[in-house]
């Protein structure tokens, strides 16, 4: 066994984990270089957009054939209308009309704070089948001044015009009744034609406050 062989495996235990008096700052220094695949960040930030009494945010840009996958994050979205849902469209002619069709699905699950409900159901009412209205991406969300909604919506290759597009979305917010809700939604939009826009709203009154970012995913 080689003198850095031995050295190395010195310093695994019997976990086989490497003790963590084995990294210092000398060990890091001498480092020389990194792959790439550890080097280079996998998300690009495209945009990023701050709500403040909006009623609409809109990203008509950035959707292209750059990457395969795009992802839309939410941060501290707060209606100005009490129990609202936040919802979004897509658009294939730069954001003229916002109507793409969908077929979609919804279930979520919640738990109040007084500990007396919990449930993990399947929605049909926030669903779509073939419809080109706005998708719910949460049900009755909460204005209290600490209250908001959170989440990741993930986009993939909106620039196609052979396949339909489909999209993915996780998220959590304070519903008016004081509940946690755990939301997931999926579906395609039922087009060839490439999107290239996508607006998001509450279903009534405006966006108080928010920020939504939007990401590429490097291609693999």
């Amino acid at each position: 066994m080689g003198s850095i062989t031995r050295s190395f495996a010195n310093n695994i235990g019997s976990s086989g984990i490497l003790l963590a008096s084995a990294v210092t700052n000398a060990t890091v220094e001498d480092v020389t270089s990194f792959s790439s695949a550890a080097s280079s960040a996998t998300l690009v930030l495209i945009s990023t957009q701050t709500a403040s009494s909006s009623a609409t945010i809109s990203f008509t840009s950035g959707l292209d054939s750059t990457y395969d996958e795009y992802i839309f994050k939410f941060i501290n979205c707060h209606p100005a209308t009490d129990n609202v849902n936040f919802q979004f469209n897509f658009s294939t002619d730069n954001g003229s009309n916002y109507n793409v069709t969908k077929t979609t699905t919804y279930f979520l699950a919640y738990h109040n704070e007084s500990d007396t409900q919990t449930n993990l159901t399947y929605s049909d009412s926030l669903d779509l089948a073939q419809n080109t209205g706005f998708q719910n991406l949460s049900d009755g969300a909460g204005n209290d001044n600490d209250q908001n909604f959170t989440g990741k919506l993930q986009l993939f290759n909106p620039s196609s015009t052979t396949y339909v597009k489909h999209f993915m979305y996780r998220g959590s917010h304070s519903n008016y009744l004081d509940y946690a809700e755990d939301t997931f939604v999926a579906g395609y939009a039922n087009t060839t034609s490439a999107v290239n826009a996508i607006q998001f709203k509450f279903s009534s009154g405006n966006i108080d406050d928010g920020i939504i970012k939007l990401y590429g995913v490097k291609k693999s």
